[in-house]
């Protein structure tokens, strides 16, 4: 899903939901806006539950977990207009973290902008599998979790500057996404958080010593209503990920879920199945206790 058909899909939700509230939270570095929705309870529903944060489209190649999110924002707007939204907490939505790499990975590197050079210069004019932001940075790789230890086994794996993908950039929160994100989880109580990737059918909920009691009671649940399965992420992917940061700034759940099986970017027809396990997974997370 690229930024136009996203765009229409939000303009459409609001013009179908009135209160469906949305802002955005920041700015990709060619200046795509990253907008959060966000999906209150029903009016006199309990108000001490904090809402849920849903994440997804780090990568560009990934961009099929943005149109999952889209899908399940829609699923939850039709449940509340029906006055049948079962959930004592809200909900809140960002569907893409990375507008830019998603560009870049369907239309190529024209869609980079004055950064046009630079892409094609480190794609090799094949941006296929194209997962970084616009300046090469893997947004996943950027946030300030052990991310100096990251940082070593990058360098150690020679990866030592700007990339297609797994570059985590040249300081934790380097890059407007990043930071953005950042910013905004500082500025909410989010009970938990989730960030949508694809693909492995995996669920990771861990970050050491520091994870709650209760997240991987959580992960278990999940995994229960979608056949996926528990694991923890291993090699370059176990440090300065969002899910880590959340884990270790807020010792609240946190949660990866790799969605699909297959060769990214996932096809379009393998969407709907997808989609009912995603839906599944998320339900389990709104409706549990903090």
């Amino acid at each position: 899903m690229d930024e136009a058909t996203r765009q229409s899909v939000i303009g459409s939700l609001c013009r179908q939901y009135p209160w469906l509230q949305v802002r955005p939270i920041g700015k990709s570095i060619l200046g795509r806006e990253l907008p959060a929705l966000y999906i209150p309870t029903l009016p006199g529903t309990p108000s001490f539950h904090r809402p849920l944060l849903l994440t997804g489209a780090f990568h560009g190649m990934e961009w099929i977990t943005a149109s999952l999110l889209l899908r399940f924002t829609q699923t939850l707007c039709t449940m509340r207009q029906e006055g049948k939204y079962p959930f004592c907490r809200g909900c809140t939505v960002i569907p893409c973290v990375n507008p830019d790499g998603v560009e870049i990975q369907i239309h190529g590197s024209d869609a980079a902008g004055n950064l046009c050079a630079f892409v094609e210069k480190i794609s090799g004019g094949d941006t296929l599998h194209w997962q970084a932001n616009a300046r090469g940075v893997d947004l996943n790789h950027n946030f300030d979790a052990k991310w100096h230890r990251l940082k070593k086994m990058e360098q150690e794996a020679g990866i030592t500057r700007p990339a297609m993908t797994r570059f985590g950039g040249r300081a934790p929160e380097s890059e407007p996404e990043s930071r953005a994100l950042a910013w905004f989880c500082r500025k909410n109580p989010f009970a938990m958080a989730v960030a949508l990737h694809s693909q492995g059918e995996e669920i990771y909920y861990d970050f050491g010593h520091i994870t709650p009691k209760h997240s991987l009671l959580l992960a278990e649940s999940m995994a229960q209503v979608s056949g996926y399965r528990v694991a923890s992420p291993t090699g370059l992917a176990s440090y300065g990920g969002f899910k880590d940061w959340f884990l270790l700034h807020f010792r609240r759940p946190a949660f990866t879920i790799e969605v699909g099986k297959g060769e990214n970017p996932l096809p379009v027809r393998d969407f709907f199945p997808i989609y009912d396990k995603v839906e599944a997974m998320l339900f389990t997370l709104l409706a549990a206790e903090e």
